[in-house]
C-alpha cells in the first residue's frame, strides 16, 4: 500500500467514525430542540466553517470564478440540503428510535440509483432491481419492527419521514451530478441558500430561538463534524486514493458503530428486529455495488 493510500483509508476511516456518532448526536439533541431548531443552528455552524475554509486563497479564487448560474443553482439546492433534507431527516429521528432512522436512512444509496436510472440515463439491470427489492425487505422489518407479514407500520409518519429524506437525499445528488461548481464552494453556496429559508420558517412558524446550551453544544457538533469535517475527510480521502471502490467500501462500518454507540450512550436496547432488517439493507446496497456495470 502506497502512503497515498494510507493516508486516504486514514482520512476515510476518519469521516466513517464521525459519521457513527450522528445518530446519537441527532436523537441526544433532539431531546432539547425541535427539529425545526436543530436544523437552523448547525446549518448555521456549518455555513461558518465552510466561510472561514473559503478564506484561503485558492477557494476564494474558486468562488470567484463561479458563475452567476452555478450560484444561482448552488443557493436554489441549498433548499433541498440541507434545507429539507435535514428538517425532515431530523422529524424522523423526533418520532422513531434513533436506530431505526438510522437503519432506514442508510437505503439512500439504493434510492439513488433507482432515481437516477431514468434522470440520467443510468443502465438499471434486474440484479439492481433485486438488490433494491433486499434493501426495501430490510426496510419492511424495521418499519413493521419485526413483524413483515403483517404489513402494520409501527410509526407511520416517522416511517414516511425516514423515507422521504432518502428521496431527497438522492434528488440533492442526482442534480449534482450535472454541477462543476467546486466541492466547496458549492456547500457554502447550498448552506446559504438554505440559512434564509430557515430563519423564514423560524419566524413564520414563531419558533422560539432560546437554546438550552445541550441544544446548543449539540448543534454545534452536528453542525461542524456531520456537515462539515466528516465531508472534508471524506473528500481528501477520495483524493488520495488509487481505488475509489476501497474507499467507499469503509461506509459499511458505519451502521454497525452507529448501533453500538447508540446502545452504549443513549443507552436504547438494539432489536433484533433492527440488526435483521440492517443486515437486509446492507445486504442490497452491497450487491448492488457488484451488479452494478
Amino acid at each position: 500500500m502506497t502512503h497515498n493510500d494510507r493516508l486516504a483509508v486514514q482520512l476515510g476511516l476518519g469521516a466513517v467514525l464521525l459519521w457513527s456518532t450522528v445518530a446519537t448526536a441527532f436523537s441526544l439533541t433532539l431531546d432539547y430542540l425541535s427539529p425545526l431548531q436543530l436544523v437552523t443552528l448547525a446549518t448555521t455552524f456549518s455555513w461558518c466553517f465552510f466561510v472561514i475554509r473559503l478564506m484561503q486563497p485558492t477557494r476564494l479564487a474558486a468562488l470567484r470564478d463561479t458563475s452567476w448560474t452555478q450560484r444561482g443553482i448552488g443557493l436554489l439546492t441549498g433548499w433541498l440540503n440541507p434545507g429539507l433534507y435535514y428538517l425532515v431527516l431530523f422529524a424522523a429521528y423526533d418520532r422513531l428510535p434513533a436506530q431505526e432512522a438510522m437503519a432506514i436512512n442508510y437505503s439512500w444509496g439504493i434510492t439513488l440509483a433507482l432515481i437516477a436510472a431514468p434522470i440520467l440515463k443510468h443502465r438499471l439491470t434486474a440484479g439492481a432491481l433485486g438488490a433494491a427489492c433486499i434493501s426495501y425487505l430490510g426496510i419492511v422489518v424495521i418499519a413493521t419492527r419485526g413483524a413483515p407479514l403483517a404489513l402494520e407500520l409501527a410509526q407511520p409518519i416517522g416511517i414516511s419521514l425516514a423515507l422521504l429524506s432518502t428521496l431527497i437525499w438522492s434528488f440533492y445528488w442526482v442534480l449534482n451530478a450535472r454541477i462543476t461548481t467546486a466541492p466547496e464552494t458549492n456547500l457554502l453556496l447550498n448552506f446559504s441558500g438554505a440559512l434564509p429559508l430557515l430563519f423564514g420558517l423560524l419566524w413564520f412558524t414563531g419558533t422560539s430561538m432560546t437554546i438550552p446550551w445541550q441544544g446548543f453544544a449539540g448543534s454545534a457538533y452536528i453542525g461542524l463534524f456531520e456537515m462539515g469535517i466528516a465531508f472534508i475527510l471524506w473528500m481528501g480521502a477520495m483524493k488520495a486514493t488509487s481505488s475509489a471502490l476501497s474507499i467507499t467500501s469503509l461506509i459499511f462500518l458505519s451502521p454497525p458503530l452507529s448501533l453500538v454507540l447508540i446502545w452504549l450512550v443513549t443507552g436504547e436496547p438494539v432489536e433484533l428486529y433492527t440488526l435483521f432488517g440492517l443486515g437486509l439493507i446492507l445486504l442490497g446496497l452491497w450487491l448492488q455495488r457488484k451488479v452494478t456495470p
